[in-house]
């Protein structure tokens, strides 16, 4: 059996969540083999409405849960794992959906290996239909097999996200793992520690996850909030890393992750996209990467992996905050009215 942990928030509008619970109650193995719970985190629409719905449908399988309190997804989640009565776990985000053999193809894999994690590719989409959309995809073939250290360095670098996996439920237990609370990005905060938990991944190159881009979704709007939460995020990784003692094993690899979730990611967006821009903040952050890790450019991966123009940019905002300020939102201010220009024919 595998549960189904759906975290839901004011996902009623736009046939998002029925959209997504009927994939998800279609699946091949059928509702019998599923223990779904859907978690509603105090929405203020008629999604817990929908939720009770199909589990009046589906008795034996569907578990609708409302929260008291607004938990974020990384509570709802927690409130699906202490919940859990699967041998497999699996996370699905209340807007997106999955191919009908979801299940059916990641059980039969991780079953007929030994794997305790499977996963799969998935398709960026701004339609609800199973075609077409971006594929993208998620892992690598040679990170599959029993986990060795050079699997386990790949996995914290490029884990993949964890919706397209699933999980046997002992890689959440003893001790618990669980999500942050309150705060947005809260896979990437336990990402690390449960791909360092498994002992054995398998992979399929295929696109079966379908992530709902579209106007209004959270990923796209980017806020001084947001940014805040994304530190707190890779501050939670770390505090893990360090708890489990994997900080020392694989310290470039956490130091390069932290670096890119801390600093890197929320430095550029934060600048790109909040208005009005605080340089006090900017500040703050580069003078925080490196009180964690003062010679985090030296790192092989963030040599390797960061993008030249990204490296010239930091450079500068490590020396003169506002000059870093004034001409990255110049290159955008350029790029954009390109971008711009270039529709208009």
């Amino acid at each position: 059996m595998v549960s189904v942990i759906i975290p839901v928030y004011n996902m009623a509008s736009g046939n998002r969540l029925r959209f997504c619970l009927e994939s998800i109650v279609r699946q091949s193995i059928g509702p019998d083999t599923m223990d779904i719970i859907a978690v509603d985190d105090c929405s203020r629409d008629d999604s817990m409405s929908i939720l009770e719905e199909y589990g009046d449908a589906y008795p034996g399988s569907f578990r609708a849960v409302r929260h008291e309190k607004n938990l974020r997804q990384g509570g709802a989640k927690n409130t699906g794992l202490s919940l859990a009565r699967g041998e497999w776990i699996s996370f699905i985000d209340a807007d997106d959906w999955i191919d009908p053999l979801f299940y059916e193809k990641l059980i039969s894999l991780a079953e007929s290996s030994g794997a305790d994690m499977a996963g799969c590719d998935y398709r960026y989409t701004d339609v609800q239909s199973f075609e077409g959309g971006e594929p993208v995809a998620m892992n690598l073939p040679e990170q599959t097999g029993p986990l060795d250290d050079d699997r386990y360095r790949s996995l914290i670098i490029k884990g993949g996200s964890l919706v397209t996996k699933i999980y046997r439920r002992e890689l959440f237990e003893d001790p618990p793992l669980r999500f942050p609370e309150g705060i947005f990005y809260e896979d990437n905060a336990v990402a690390a520690s449960l791909m360092l938990r498994s002992r054995h991944f398998e992979y399929i190159p295929e696109p079966m996850y379908y992530y709902y881009r579209y106007g209004s979704s959270t990923t796209t709007r980017i806020t001084e909030d947001r940014c805040r939460d994304r530190e707190k995020s890779a501050e939670y990784m770390l505090r893990k890393a360090r708890e489990d003692h994997s900080l020392v094993r694989y310290g470039p690899e956490y130091e390069y992750v932290f670096t890119r979730n801390y600093y890197i990611n929320t430095l550029f967006s934060y600048v790109r996209n909040v208005r009005p821009v605080s340089a006090s903040y900017v500040k703050a952050l580069g003078d925080r990467i490196r009180e964690a890790f003062p010679d985090f450019r030296e790192n092989p991966y963030y040599l390797k992996l960061t993008d030249p123009e990204e490296r010239k940019y930091i450079e500068l905002q490590q020396r003169n905050t506002l000059l870093f300020i004034l001409k990255y939102r110049a290159l955008w201010f350029y790029r954009d009215m390109r971008k711009a220009l270039s529709r208009r024919g």
